[in-house]
């Protein structure tokens, strides 16, 4: 143990303290993996092929099964076996078009879109607005119901600005600033307190809107940033749920404010498909000596579908992608069965990873180490230990054998605590396996691409995709060939927020079927 720990501590300092070397090892694998992941990278074409052609992958919608295939049809052609395992089944749903227009009191094409598993319009539907009204309890909320009828009805908060508050700090005086957020913070919480004299949360809304005839739904999510909003899923079910950008929004809440009879037409086209089989794509290159010993490369493939997929999670997608190619072109006989785990479901509660972990106790048994990447299009920055406590002098032994211009950049968290439900590593680390997350730098992941319209090949930063890609490639081959395997022996949990002592995760049953979500 001791000989592991001072092992990582001098992984760490050492790439903090010394000059770039490319290539600290002698070993040629690593220089090979070097050379195909930084000077012969397939990562930008790869990307433009799934992000673009292919484009988001909604689970249960007929993108991502063309993903599954598109995985299973590029892993064949390298020579690597590939297949897709079904799971279970879900909510199979065909995104069409969707155009908003404002008609009065001027014409406007709107930026929106409907929310996942929205209802369409059938052909183009007007209607006046009306706002979700300031009413002093439930029952005048009943008795107010229905004036919806034959209209739409905003149910968010309108902005005051959607200017980011970075553009506040940069240009206005400070007493306008705090002014502004002050402001908005009062409005916001009137605003959350009207809703809540509704008498129904943000999942009832919709639908008893719905039921009092409303022509639909409109809502608006800013993200705090220049044009990005965040879309999810719908709770309506005869009638289309709409995100409009914080600026389209904010107009015709406005207008309607101020009774300026705002008239928006809608054409939505969407086709709801019944339970569809929903699959994992999986692809290996068996181990040669330990057959039954797994290295895993985990990435989820499904997404959100107001945009393209492209940093949640496509880029932890071609990560894992181009490193199996990697590792098929210079380490195709590995000592150890390597396995990248393309996971579906995994915005619905992780169904995907655990019901692979759930229908494959022997490769959580003989889990060598899972590293997942779920947090952007940066390089990898932090590597958590996941609460075991062999982990880090593992990492610290490979990590000293990968080049300097990839480790300077990372810090390794050591015990660190297991992954709890955030990514698809916690659907193994709560068996107490080694399933590790590669922690990305930002990039403004949070305010600009998470589940956001946004989240389009653009934002894509290949130089760190090919960053780690490379490093993913070297960890698994150096996982593989490691003579030892990582030990299980848990951290004691630190102290949770009332004091009492922390316990490790307990796995969570997957849901196999849409009927079964809780979200």
């Amino acid at each position: 143990m001791i000989r592991r720990l001072l092992a990582v501590t001098f992984a760490v300092c050492i790439t903090r303290s010394l000059p770039a070397q490319t290539f600290p090892s002698s070993d040629s694998t690593l220089t090979r993996i070097w050379a195909q992941g930084m000077d012969s990278s397939q990562a930008y074409t790869l990307a433009q092929a799934l992000m673009d052609s292919i484009g988001p992958r909604l689970t249960g919608s007929p993108g991502i099964k063309a993903g599954n295939d598109w995985l299973v049809a590029r892993y064949r052609s390298w020579g690597i076996t590939a297949r897709n395992d079904q799971y279970g089944t879900w909510r199979g749903w065909r995104r069409g078009i969707t155009h908003v227009d404002l008609l009065a009191p001027r014409v406007r094409s709107l930026e929106a879109t409907m929310l996942a598993w929205s209802p369409g319009t059938r052909g183009k539907v007007q209607g006046s607005v009306i706002i979700l009204p300031d009413l002093p309890d439930s029952a005048a909320f009943r008795a107010w119901l229905p004036q919806v009828k034959d209209k739409f009805v905003l149910i968010s908060f309108a902005q005051p600005t959607c200017r980011p508050d970075s553009s506040y700090k940069d240009y206005a005086i400070p007493e306008s600033f705090e002014r502004m957020v002050r402001e908005r913070t009062t409005a916001r919480d009137a605003w959350a307190a009207r809703t809540t004299r509704s008498g129904l949360n943000a999942r009832e809304l919709p639908p008893a809107l719905e039921r009092a005839g409303a022509r639909g739904v409109l809502t608006s999510t800013w993200s705090a940033g220049w044009g990005v909003t965040k879309v999810f899923n719908a709770r309506t079910t005869k009638v289309p749920t709409l995100d409009l950008s914080c600026e389209d929004y904010g107009l015709v809440y406005r207008m309607a404010e101020r009774k300026q009879s705002p008239v928006l037409q809608v054409e939505a086209e969407a086709e709801f498909l019944g339970e569809v089989p929903v699959f994992n794509t999986i692809a290996e290159i068996r181990g040669t000596e330990h057959p039954d010993q797994y290295v895993v490369l985990s990435a989820h493939f499904d997404s959100w579908d107001a945009g393209s997929g492209a940093t949640d999670n496509g880029t932890g997608t071609i990560t894992m992608l181009e490193a199996m190619r990697i590792l098929q072109k210079v380490y195709p006989h590995p000592r150890r069965t390597i396995l990248a785990g393309h996971w579906s479901g995994e915005e619905q509660g992780l169904n995907g990873s655990r019901a692979f972990a759930a229908d494959h106790p022997e490769i959580v048994r003989g889990l060598q180490a899972l590293f997942n990447q779920d947090n952007g299009t940066g390089r990898v920055s932090t590597i958590a230990m996941a609460g075991l406590l062999d982990a880090g002098g593992h990492f610290g032994e490979w990590l000293s054998r990968v080049p300097t211009e990839i480790t300077r950049n990372i810090t390794v968290n050591f015990p660190g605590t297991p992954a709890g439900g955030g990514s698809d590593n916690a659907s193994f680390a709560c068996y107490g396996a080694p399933a590790f997350g590669l922690g990305s730098n930002s990039w403004e992941y949070g305010t600009y691409t998470w589940h956001t319209n946004r989240d389009t090949f653009d934002k894509v930063v290949f130089d760190e995709v090919r960053n780690n890609a490379t490093l993913t490639a070297m960890l698994a081959y150096l996982a593989s060939e490691d003579p030892d395997s990582i030990g299980r022996d848990r951290r004691i949990m630190p102290l949770n927020q009332q004091g009492q002592p922390g316990t490790w995760p307990e796995c969570q049953r997957p849901a196999r079927t849409s009927g079964e979500s809780t979200r």
